[in-house]
């Protein structure tokens, strides 16, 4: 056992083992394979080691910041049915308007794209459950129908319309109408 001359009272410490980086790439302390900085030096304690970044501990920090500017803007930021914009003007159908056609009891609304045409029949008092049906039928096609007791609208249907012309009705409790051919 060597002594330590910095242990106290009179407690001995055990050589260290030395690692292949301070033995050098070759093998022997005399060989110059490995470069040797100031605290490789024999006797001493080892390099300064400084902690290298962690890749997974910058991963979940990223998930947690997108989480958090997320949850920020869904509160700051208006949402759909906010900002002065009413229900009614929300569309469930994607394009263009196309078409209104306004009855006793509420309306029928055709909607376009270029490839598509969309019909929905909105009740002008939502509210209780009632009949309400909507249709949509391409010329030369089978009519796609929605029907049953809805509270506020019936559809939205949909057909593919891409040069032809659509012919569309709807009713609400017993009170409808039709468009016959147009969108043509």
């Amino acid at each position: 056992m060597i002594t330590d001359p910095t242990a106290r009272r009179g407690r001995t410490r055990p050589p260290r083992a030395r690692t292949a980086s301070e033995d050098g790439a070759a093998g022997g302390p005399g060989r110059s394979g490995a470069r040797r900085g100031p605290g490789d030096r024999p006797g001493s304690r080892g390099p300064a080691r400084t902690p290298a970044p962690s890749r997974t501990g910058s991963r979940v920090l990223g998930r947690v910041l997108v989480a958090v500017l997320a949850a920020v803007a869904l509160l700051v930021l208006p949402g759909p049915g906010t900002g002065g914009v009413s229900a009614e003007a929300l569309s469930v159908c994607q394009g263009r308007p196309a078409k209104t056609v306004s009855f006793a009891t509420g309306e029928l609304r055709l909607y376009r794209t270029r490839h598509y045409v969309c019909a929905v029949t909105v009740a002008k008092r939502p509210g209780t459950r009632r009949p309400m049906s909507v249709s949509l039928q391409p010329r030369g096609g089978r009519p796609a129908v929605r029907a049953g007791r809805f509270d506020r609208q019936a559809g939205p249907v949909t057909v593919h319309a891409l040069n032809r012309c659509v012919r569309a009705s709807g009713w609400v409790a017993g009170r409808g109408a039709n468009t016959g051919w147009t969108l043509c």
